[in-house]
């Protein structure tokens, strides 16, 4: 009886993989909305499929990370590409793989502890299965990137590493109980001083929550450097990946890379894919990561009040007039950036600093060893370029105070 049951057993599991790999044949090869309807039908017959469906859907994550996909920008791709519900079977997969999954750094734990838990929605069984199918589609057709790992949490540090042309809500990499938790702690109070900046209706009050900010990023970055002059095998340059969100997304990776410059990173713009990767030390991507998001919130809120003003004036503003708005702000930010930067750089750091910069560059290259730069587009409208460069002047990166 035994071996009638378990050879009962083995024929159910072989009919539930047939059935899974005739509707992967059917729809996951074939882009037509004709082929998606037969894959899915096939799954929505047989409920016994669904546990062999998950298992095949984790295999499809784990070739992500093969390709040197994390799991943001995979929650990214997918939000872009597809919907919420598939934003949140995709979560589901990667939180049910990761069990699996070999050691990994502080940063990617960060990115899965920011997946969403809300499940998706179960209506029809034909409908579930044809947003399986799609996710599937699209996991299939990952190119690989470039791989970006960091050594995991408790392990010594790897030497490890955006322009199709250089020009992202991004994720920040949070402190971890292995001894991170002072550089955590600051971190948190840039954050804070930020969003409080970002927030406050009073333009005193913001410039000197603003100023506070990047007094302690300046001096979080060049304790760094130092620590780094004392141990130089301490640290290695990383890289992270930024979204770099539409509309507009040109100028906004043009600003990224202003804000990654001034803060000793680089940065390189894939514009298919929607994103920037931003190559630096660690604690100089988190303040890349922070001070860029607090500049797109400026950014949009400056836009949003020139564009009132022109309209009460009777002219009408166009997509050309925020292109030139926002590609403006972009170039005058970057300029005030270094500036404020140079301020921080005294005779005894500039060989730290030029010592850290060759490491950037160098694995910077190792990344990239081909890149290419582009022009701006539809930057013509005169009025939007000058509210542009007046939001810059009027955002919050002024000069610091040297630090002793």
């Amino acid at each position: 009886m035994g071996g009638a049951v378990c050879g009962a057993w083995h024929d159910r599991t072989v009919s539930t993989s047939s059935t899974v790999d005739r509707a992967f044949r059917a729809a996951l090869y074939d882009p037509a909305d004709t082929a998606l309807d037969t894959g899915a039908s096939l799954l929505a017959a047989d409920p016994a499929v669904d546990a062999e469906l998950a298992r095949r859907g984790e295999e499809f994550v784990a070739a992500a990370w093969r390709r040197g996909w994390q799991p943001a920008d995979v929650v990214r791709i997918v939000r872009r590409e597809l919907d919420e519900t598939c934003v949140r079977l995709v979560s589901a997969l990667i939180r049910g793989q990761a069990p699996q999954d070999r050691a990994r750094g502080p940063r990617w734990r960060a990115q899965l502890d920011d997946l969403t838990t809300e499940p998706a929605p179960r209506t029809d069984r034909f409908s579930h299965a044809t947003a399986v199918l799609e996710l599937y589609r699209l996991l299939l057709r990952l190119p690989a990137l470039e791989a970006l790992d960091e050594p995991p949490a408790g392990s010594g540090p790897s030497r490890g590493g955006a322009s199709r042309g250089r020009a992202s809500r991004g994720h920040s990499s949070r402190g971890d109980a292995e001894g991170t938790a002072p550089e955590s702690r600051m971190l948190t109070r840039i954050r804070a001083l930020l969003a409080k900046a970002e927030a406050t209706g009073f333009p005193e009050e913001a410039e000197a929550l603003s100023a506070k900010a990047q007094e302690l990023m300046a001096r979080h970055s060049v304790d760094e450097a130092l620590l780094a002059a004392g141990a130089p095998t301490a640290e290695a340059p990383v890289g992270c990946r930024i979204g770099v969100d539409a509309p507009y997304e040109q100028t906004k990776a043009v600003l990224l890379d202003a804000v990654a410059a001034a803060n000793h990173c680089r940065a390189v713009w894939n514009e298919a894919l929607g994103f920037s990767t931003v190559v630096g030390f660690a604690s100089d991507l988190e303040v890349v990561e922070l001070l860029y998001t607090s500049l797109l919130v400026q950014a949009t809120t400056a836009l949003t009040k020139a564009e009132a003003a022109q309209r009460a004036g009777g002219r009408k503003r166009t997509k050309t007039f925020r292109q030139s708005f926002l590609a403006a702000y972009a170039h005058r930010v970057g300029a005030r950036l270094t500036e404020a930067a140079g301020t921080q750089v005294t005779d005894d750091l500039l060989p730290v600093l030029a010592s850290r910069e060759a490491a950037v560059t160098e694995r910077l290259d190792d990344l990239f060893p081909e890149t290419t730069t582009t022009r701006l587009r539809g930057v013509s409208d005169a009025a939007g370029w000058e509210e542009g460069v007046r939001a810059a002047d009027d955002a919050r990166v002024g000069a610091r105070p040297r630090l002793p």
